[in-house]
């Protein structure tokens, strides 16, 4: 046998451990739970759990909780789906959003290097096996719409699709930059609950965000109802305009838009390949590819 590489065999008392969780349908445990289920002390328990570790069996999550690698796969299971299981051990309340929410529903194709943890409590980022958890702390007024998803097997907390598309335009650097953003609203366009977005907005109460959102749909060509549009734009207008990319404009930028009361300084490269991206889905026939 090749030592180099963890076993999966278990003595007596790790197989209480992995068959008692799998019988109960558990994936999580923490390691108070598992002395109280050898009914052995807490030291003992961190020795039988340094050995599931080093077999394939549990990873750690955060400190002393762990996640459980079921029978059925085998130790190499944690792929990056499953990193969002472990992540997601990390602090309470969380969800997954930013380019991490994005990436999961399909709405970019860029490659992520980064797992956004979005929550109202002070955490550090950390390293969890080989990815980087930047953890962004969310102001509660702010820390709502999300939803609990499937991520093979593990159910994980993901801000749903209209907080997604919020949170990337509203924080771009988070989701790949401004061009980036509004290729994620060109994708979801088709698949957003409108009013859910207005009321998420009306919650958030920042006109410099609702102005962002409104000019976003517009530089898309998204299908917003009448009667939504007409409502992100009330009181639009007042005070100083909203900037969509640095303070200092580059070359060829857009500049001033009336309607939505901002004004465009980003590269016009970084917004040409989302023009009308929403209008060219709604016209893709269904079950085309896209």
């Amino acid at each position: 046998m090749n030592d180099t590489f963890p076993t999966r065999s278990l003595s007596r008392q790790e197989s209480r451990v992995v068959l008692g969780l799998t019988e109960q349908g558990r994936r999580e445990v923490s390691r108070r739970e598992i002395a109280e289920l050898l009914a052995v002390s807490p030291e003992a328990a961190d020795h039988v759990i340094r050995s599931l570790r080093h077999k394939g069996w549990l990873e750690r999550a955060s400190w002393g909780r762990y996640l459980l690698i079921p029978p059925d796969q085998g130790a190499d299971a944690l792929g990056d789906s499953n990193l969002l299981a472990l992540a997601g051990l990390i602090v309470e309340p969380y969800y997954f959003g930013y380019g991490t929410a994005a990436a999961h529903y399909g709405f970019t194709t860029q490659i992520r290097s980064v797992i956004w943890l979005v929550t109202p409590v002070h955490r550090r980022d950390r390293r969890l096996l080989d990815a980087e958890i930047r953890i962004v702390n969310q102001s509660t007024i702010r820390f709502f719409g999300f939803k609990q998803v499937d991520v093979l097997g593990y159910s994980v907390n993901m801000s749903d699709y209209e907080k997604t598309v919020i949170d990337c335009i509203d924080r771009p650097e988070l989701a790949g930059g401004i061009g980036e953003a509004a290729l994620i609203l060109g994708a979801a366009s088709n698949r957003l609950d409108w009013h859910r977005l207005a009321d998420y907005l009306d919650r958030i109460k920042s006109r410099a965000l609702t102005r962002r959102v409104g000019w976003y749909a517009d530089h898309v060509q998204a299908e917003m109802p009448s009667e939504i549009r007409d409502h992100l734009r009330r009181d639009i207008d007042a005070g100083r305009p909203t900037f969509i990319g640095p303070k200092s404009p580059k070359r060829g930028a857009l500049g001033f838009d009336p309607t939505w009361h901002v004004t465009v300084t980003a590269a016009p490269d970084e917004l040409r390949s989302s023009a009308g991206m929403g209008r060219r889905r709604q016209l893709t026939p269904k079950g085309a590819p896209c």
